[in-house]
């Protein structure tokens, strides 16, 4: 199968997510690590944009692409999430409540998409809500990569910003799941 360039960069995605677990996890100095794994994330964050920018523009909407392009989002943050919490300790007792809401809300929302698209052939579109929330994703996953570094660096203790970044996610992750169930339910039943 030949891939237009929107596939190819979802697949580049996809590839980037190893490369950014190495980064991150394997480099000792920490400061390191999160530069390295920032700037192989923020690449992989650029892929989507552009990936479905382009295929809008010129039209280039495969059926690989609706599955892949969800597929690798997915990959690209519970990667990340997982790297988040593998490396910082400090972090990680209220991180992997974050954690563990981000997945299960992915999980959730991907299950009612097969089932909605098995039972009617049908693909239930992505809605502004969740662009929203997935740009809240990456930025709040840029943050808590790109904190350490600023800790280091000024000398302060406490990871503010990392904090306020995972409780945007949190809270963006959980409405755009609650729509989204919504949106499945007038979907499955237009009477509503």
């Amino acid at each position: 199968m030949k891939l237009n360039l929107p596939n190819k960069l979802t697949v580049l995605r996809c590839l980037l997510v190893p490369l950014f677990l190495v980064a991150l996890l394997f480099p000792a100095d920490t400061v390191t690590a999160c530069l390295c794994a920032a700037a192989l994330f923020g690449a992989a964050s650029l892929t989507d944009f552009f990936d479905g920018k382009i295929a809008r523009k010129y039209n280039y909407i495969t059926d690989f692409g609706k599955f892949l392009d969800p597929l690798a989002d997915k990959l690209m943050v519970f990667g990340a999430l997982l790297g988040i919490l593998c490396r910082f300790d400090g972090i990680r007792p209220y991180f992997v409540w974050v954690a563990f809401i981000v997945m299960t809300r992915e999980l959730a929302v991907t299950s009612l998409r097969l089932i909605a698209a098995g039972a009617s052939g049908k693909v239930i579109a992505a809605k502004m809500i969740g662009k929203i929330k997935t740009v809240t994703q990456i930025v709040a996953i840029l943050i808590l990569l790109l904190e350490p570094c600023a800790m280091a660096w000024f000398g302060y203790t406490l990871p503010v910003c990392s904090y306020l970044a995972m409780l945007a996610m949190t809270v963006m992750t959980v409405v755009s799941g609650v729509d989204y169930f919504k949106s499945y339910w007038e979907f499955i039943d237009p009477s509503k």
